[in-house]
């Protein structure tokens, strides 16, 4: 019974606590929230400004937890001028001539070298990547995953995920995908030149072609008639023209038909297809032949990702400068 008592009374305690708690906030305050409100809805968002304007900002901080987030080990200088853009470079100089210097001394050099050499690096590793891990997929559509994978948005993705996009040095702002990209493709140059050929696939390999993961890698192939394709293909290594037939079909002439349609080459079928017409269903017969043929059927193996650069060096066109092979922990 007293333990019901001292409960009862500590809640009465809590009760008028909160009481005199609620008094203490002034009649004043709410009004004053509100206008203070009103009045920033009416100067409209305020404007976006780079990290750097903070004042806790300490680029070479930046610089180094950069390298460390990615476990990779870069030359400092190497590195920040990876992230020096032209425009930034001009910028400089024009304020240094507008307080009277002369000849403006900077000390970082832009990145545009690193750029063009981080774009063929990324496209050679990217491209001997999926000849290895795909042999069975033709050249055409090997170029097609390639620009996929390497063009202007995914580049941008993966740079702005990596945290880019508060330690690039440009003049423009906000940081748009261009520079993104960009940025990137020297950050892999900066990291060829600092830790060598072995860490740098490494990096394009996890980064660009990791983003093939649980995806459908017919996605990335852009073909426009599936049967003449598959006949094409069938053409090149001396199959017999594919033909397709009827297998079967249910509710014709209603609005629930489906056809069924094999498609065979020397009287074996190379695949099946459904549709509400028979055009339709030939066509995704056709696709399922080319999946069957590519290796990019729906029950696929998984992509390997464990593919080293000795793994891909037969299709390089450049050797690396050492066989040693580390592996990203």
């Amino acid at each position: 019974m007293m333990l019901f008592s001292v409960t009862r009374s500590l809640l009465r305690g809590a009760q008028r606590f909160d009481i005199h708690r609620n008094r203490d906030v002034h009649r004043w305050v709410a009004p004053t929230l509100r206008e203070l409100r009103r009045r920033r809805e009416k100067m409209g968002p305020e404007a976006a400004l780079p990290r750097s304007s903070h004042s806790d900002w300490n680029y070479s901080a930046e610089i180094f937890a950069f390298g460390k987030r990615l476990q990779e080990s870069f030359d400092a200088n190497v590195l920040q001028q990876a992230f020096t853009h032209q425009s930034f470079i001009e910028q400089e100089t024009r304020k240094q001539a507008a307080v009277g210097i002369e000849q403006p001394v900077l000390g970082v050099h832009d990145n545009r070298e690193l750029i063009a050499q981080g774009d063929q690096l990324v496209a050679e590793y990217v491209e001997a990547f999926l000849l290895t891990a795909l042999p069975r997929l033709p050249r055409q559509f090997i170029a097609s995953v390639r620009e996929a994978l390497t063009s202007e948005a995914q580049l941008a993705h993966v740079s702005s995920h990596l945290g880019t996009k508060d330690i690039i040095m440009a003049a423009e702002f906000p940081i748009d995908d261009t520079l993104l990209a960009s940025t990137l493709k020297a950050i892999v140059a900066a990291l060829q030149r600092s830790s060598g050929d072995e860490r740098c696939f490494l990096f394009v390999r996890d980064f660009l072609c990791g983003q093939l993961n649980q995806r459908d890698l017919y996605e990335y192939l852009e073909i426009a008639d599936p049967l003449r394709t598959l006949q094409e293909y069938c053409k090149e290594r001396g199959l017999a023209d594919p033909e397709p037939r009827l297998i079967g079909n249910v509710g014709r002439n209603t609005l629930l038909a489906a056809h069924q349609v094999g498609i065979y080459s020397d009287r074996k079928l190379l695949g099946t297809g459904y549709g509400e017409s028979q055009t339709v269903a030939v066509e995704e017969a056709a696709r399922d032949c080319l999946r069957q043929l590519f290796g990019t059927e729906l029950h696929m193996k998984p992509v390997d990702f464990t593919l080293t650069l000795s793994d891909c060096a037969q299709h390089l066109t450049r050797r690396p400068a050492s066989g040693k092979v580390e592996k990203r922990q």
